[in-house]
């Protein structure tokens, strides 16, 4: 009896070297080559242009369907101020007050209108030629020292400064309407007296002769903020007594 050697050996499972031959996948090259026969794309057809569009007539623009703008210079409206508040305003009122008037010669044209429509102003307002006194002095630039001037003597009710800077191509404008304001700003605030600001600072001439009513502004200003310094002294006064 044999001891089982010559026995064919019973297979448990799958050969090992088959197994490797089976887990090697071939992978062919690719061949970066393309088809001779291949057709070339056709180009696409280009779109038609599409038609202007034509508004209906009765379709309002767009600039119609906006709200107008309003006028870019001064805000419509009175300033409003409740009931039950102690409230003292000035009117422009002339009588029994003294007015010193500074102008510049620059640009005489204009300020000469500036200066008339003001005395106008005045002389409505009650103010006589004779409570009225004119500086005229070389331009803008000296209006503020001149204006000091007047309202340190103690004799004016209030000071109106008139004049006329128009831009030029240089940035002298900017400096001397700069320093006319601040100057003018400054001799109010140091002596007390009020100072009424009529000097134009236009780009062009013809801004400036469109504006010749603030002469006429200037002086109902001054004469206003006088009235007000009246009626505080008042009051302080009668606080005290």
């Amino acid at each position: 009896m044999s001891d089982g050697l010559d026995q064919p050996r019973l297979r448990l499972g799958p050969d090992p070297d088959e197994e490797r031959r089976e887990d090697v996948t071939e992978v062919e090259p690719e061949l970066d080559v393309e088809p001779e026969n291949e057709a070339e794309p056709e180009p696409e057809p280009e779109a038609e242009p599409e038609p202007a569009f034509e508004p209906d007539e009765d379709v309002p623009a767009e600039e119609d369907e906006l709200p107008p703008l309003r006028s870019p210079e001064h805000a419509s409206g009175e300033l409003r101020i409740p009931d039950g508040y102690g409230v003292i305003e000035g009117q422009p009122s002339g009588s029994s007050r003294a007015v010193g008037i500074v102008v510049a010669r620059f640009n005489g044209e204009l300020t000469s209108e500036l200066l008339t429509r003001a005395l106008d102003e005045l002389e409505r307002a009650g103010v006589g030629r004779e409570a009225v006194t004119v500086i005229p002095v070389p331009g803008a630039f000296e209006l503020p020292l001149a204006a000091m001037a007047l309202a340190k003597t103690r004799r004016y009710s209030c000071i109106v400064a008139l004049g006329a800077v128009v831009r030029g191509e240089t940035p002298h404008f900017e400096f001397v309407a700069s320093e006319a304001a601040s100057g003018l700003q400054l001799a109010g605030l140091e002596t007390g007296v009020p100072v009424a600001f009529g000097v134009l600072t236009t780009d062009t001439e013809e801004q400036a002769r469109e504006r010749l009513d603030k002469g006429a502004e200037a002086a109902r200003t001054a004469l206003e903020m006088a009235d007000v310094f009246s009626q505080l002294r008042a009051a302080a006064g009668s606080a005290q007594a």
